[in-house]
């Protein structure tokens, strides 16, 4: 009889032992990014994941449970990110996948996850092809559309004069559907333009003074620029000294994000038409809110794009779990069906359609205050006047 009330007791002890060890128990996220050569974009990005994460645990949580995210840099290599990405979820008990910068690393992801029923909220790629013609029921968009940013750009294209036009941008992925994306939706608006010089540097590897000799060269009346991080402090510093942006207009996706304009200072260009992110002239509303609680949070540092997209990464999936009420694979994938989220640019959606939220974006006049690159005369867009209609998108998604 000892014997078996000491069994009992410590049958107890165990039990509540593990109940213990269970509720303490984290919901773990798989971040994977390119931490090393992208910190620029990365760091800021990371800081973003923990600020949200602070207050999504310190209000009590996710179910009752502490939100953790795991980092893995992943080199900038596809094959490293999908291994990486097998062991986030196979080894550390990760419930789903997030993060990636570079769209080829993005859609490898995003192939890898649909092939072994992971969920992969892309947060950063901006690759059209990760939702649209590459897109799975597992892999799930928040950046703006690249096709909805250049769309943007070619409608204020097309208000001018403009005829011939030059392209340059990286060549993968993200840099070819740019200069797509703006061609068609140029094209559309204004039939009469051509494109006499296109550009296609390796991304990292720009030789700025060959790109810019060549634009030069088929005498544009404009320029459309996809470069960013060093192969755009490059091309603005070569271009600018050659004077080949003098007399044109230039278009830059990208460029009015402080992570790239920021490095260029008082080199920065003026007069640019740019999408970015105006933080410094946001006064009201959620988005004066994030901007306060960041440099509150990290002393002496300004928000980049890069800590939005990580704050509100954060936010998605603290959102998408409790719908879901489980981190079991199927209840979040219904849950993310028109999943709604409050964030710092406003309520956004995560279409059923194809998975894509309805983040906006900010578009402007780039020009030079105090030593430092801004956007002027900036305002927020809604993506949806800029998107292909739902007929087009469905039509472009593999049958299920």
């Amino acid at each position: 009889m000892k014997s078996m009330k000491t069994w009992t007791a410590a049958a107890v002890a165990l039990l509540s032992m593990s109940t213990a060890t269970f509720a303490a128990d984290t919901i773990k996220i798989g971040e994977i990014n390119h931490y090393k050569r992208m910190a620029a974009f990365a760091e800021p990005y990371k800081k973003g994941i923990e600020l949200a994460l602070k207050e999504v645990n310190d209000a009590g949580g996710v179910l009752g449970k502490p939100l953790e995210f795991i980092f893995r840099d992943d080199d900038g290599k596809p094959g490293d990110a999908v291994k990486i990405a097998e062991e986030l979820m196979t080894r550390e008990g990760a419930v789903m996948l997030t993060g990636t910068i570079l769209s080829n690393v993005g859609l490898a992801i995003s192939s890898y996850a649909g092939e072994k029923g992971y969920i992969y909220l892309a947060s950063e790629p901006l690759a059209d092809d990760l939702v649209w013609k590459s897109g799975n029921p597992y892999t799930f968009r928040l950046r703006t559309s690249t096709y909805v940013q250049a769309a943007m750009l070619a409608e204020e294209a097309a208000k001018t004069d403009a005829v011939r036009y030059a392209t340059i941008a990286p060549n993968y992925a993200y840099g070819t559907a740019a200069v797509e994306a703006f061609k068609e939706n140029l094209k559309r608006l204004k039939p009469e333009v051509e494109f006499v010089t296109e550009q296609w540097p390796a991304l990292f590897k720009i030789d700025a003074g060959a790109e810019v000799q060549a634009i030069e060269r088929a005498k544009p009346d404009a320029i459309y620029n996809v470069t960013f991080g060093t192969d755009l402090q490059k091309f603005v510093r070569e271009g600018t000294t050659r004077g080949v942006f003098e007399g044109r207009k230039v278009y830059g996706l990208l460029t009015g994000e402080p992570e790239y304009m920021d490095p260029l200072g008082e080199e920065s260009p003026e007069g640019w038409v740019v999408t970015g992110y105006p933080w410094y002239a946001i006064t009201d509303g959620p988005g004066k809110t994030f901007v306060d609680a960041y440099m509150a949070a990290f002393p002496g540092e300004t928000p980049k794009i890069g800590s939005l997209v990580g704050y509100m990464t954060v936010e998605s999936i603290a959102a998408l779990i409790k719908k879901a009420g489980s981190t079991e694979t199927p209840a979040l994938l219904e849950a993310f069906k028109d999943l709604k989220v409050a964030t710092p640019m406003g309520e956004i959606t995560y279409r059923a359609l194809d998975h894509q939220s309805t983040m906006g974006a900010y578009i402007g006049v780039t020009a030079v205050e105090n030593g430092k690159g801004v956007m002027r005369d900036w305002s927020y867009k809604d993506p949806a006047p800029y998107m292909p209609s739902d007929e087009a998108i469905a039509a472009m998604r593999p049958a299920k």
